[in-house]
């Protein structure tokens, strides 16, 4: 069987699992993500901090959102492999009861946890992970500085799980990452403090460079910015070749690291979104309109600067997706039928990202 080699944090939301229900089984294989349940109501949740009060007050319908997200998620994968993170809903055990048992039954997901996370949540997660056989991950957060160790937290989560490591995986997520200074410090650290507590089956260091918002997008409607996750995790390997074989790359795609922390709630969105591209060691990022009389050509003269660039894999090439071809159809397209929407811009964005890190990755081996 083909090991998964890259784990893209994802949201639970239809445009990220639309993307990887479109890849091939042959780039899917490759592929275990990472899915956060995103909060069912505002406000934004902050990443590692459990609200309180919590804002989530009406359990039976949580309950039925949660359920109907979890299936619809089981049916995205169709049967393969990923992690399912509920952070943001953990402490309701009632309301999420039914959609953690289907995943554990009726999926090979794995549940996630963290030491920072509700003991009742935690216990629960590793009694469904014993039952289905596909054990458990821990989500360590390198924010900053704590109380105390890591390794102590860790340790007694372990104990607390009462799992054996070869059920473990450990994902160290670093969040949002704009250069390489002291986070690339602290994910060499906590690897080695860390990766070596127990034999982990996986050892995932994931962050995120999608930038949350872009400045001055009227004035300068298109960008090119560089792939700081990329950046840190070669670092890492390349400090600690020893870890070539166990470590594995995760990034946050094409959204900015905290998406996952907002709520899917629908209102009218801004009057513009961002088409993105991924290219070996950025992001192609260009401002479109979401409304307007001649919003078609303007989102098509967008797409053509991405199609035109020298990084743009083309639509014929191995590392083409339907991402290429959506991108090359709506800039040589005409009229408004195919120029997509915000949402369509995401999913677009999702799909060619993840279909091209699976060719990076294989070449780079």
């Amino acid at each position: 069987m083909v090991e998964p080699i890259y784990v893209p944090v994802l949201p639970t939301r239809r445009n990220a699992w639309d993307a990887y229900a479109r890849l091939t089984f042959g780039v899917r294989r490759r592929i275990a993500p990472l899915w956060t349940v995103v909060p069912r109501v505002e406000p934004e949740r902050t990443r590692g901090v459990r609200p309180v009060p919590d804002p989530d007050t009406d359990e039976a319908e949580l309950r039925r959102w949660f359920t109907r997200r979890m299936d619809n998620l089981i049916n995205a994968v169709d049967g393969l492999t990923g992690r399912v993170d509920i952070c943001h809903v953990e402490s309701h055990l009632d309301a999420t009861a039914v959609g953690l048992w289907h995943v554990a039954t009726g999926s090979r997901l794995r549940l996630v946890t963290g030491p920072e996370r509700d003991p009742t949540h935690q216990r629960y997660a590793a009694d469904l992970a014993f039952l289905s056989g596909h054990g458990i991950g821990i989500r360590v957060l390198l924010d900053g500085p704590r109380d105390q160790p890591l390794s102590t937290d860790l340790l007694d989560l372990i104990d607390r799980l009462c799992l054996p490591p070869s059920r473990l995986d450990l994902i160290l997520d670093a969040g949002p990452v704009a250069d390489g200074g002291d986070i690339g410090k602290r994910a060499l650290a906590a690897l080695d403090l860390l990766g070596v507590l127990v034999p982990w089956r996986t050892i995932v260091l994931t962050s995120g460079a999608f930038p949350r918002a872009l400045d001055h997008l009227d004035a300068q409607p298109t960008r090119v910015l560089q792939r700081h996750d990329w950046q840190l995790y070669r670092s890492v390997r390349d400090a600690r070749p020893e870890s070539l074989t166990s470590l594995v790359y995760g990034d946050y795609s094409v959204e900015h690291a905290l998406s996952a922390n907002i709520a899917s709630v629908r209102r009218p969105g801004p009057p513009w979104g961002l088409l993105r591209y991924t290219t070996p060691d950025g992001f192609l990022i260009t401002r479109a309109p979401t409304r307007g009389s001649d919003r078609a050509a303007r989102v098509r003269a967008m797409a053509r600067w991405i199609v035109r660039a020298d990084s743009f894999r083309g639509i014929d090439a191995i590392a083409s997706s339907d991402g290429e071809r959506w991108l090359h159809a709506c800039a040589y397209g005409d009229g408004p039928d195919g120029s997509g929407n915000a949402e369509t811009w995401i999913r677009v964005g999702h799909a060619q990202h993840m279909n091209f890190v699976v060719s990076q990755l294989t070449d780079t081996a």
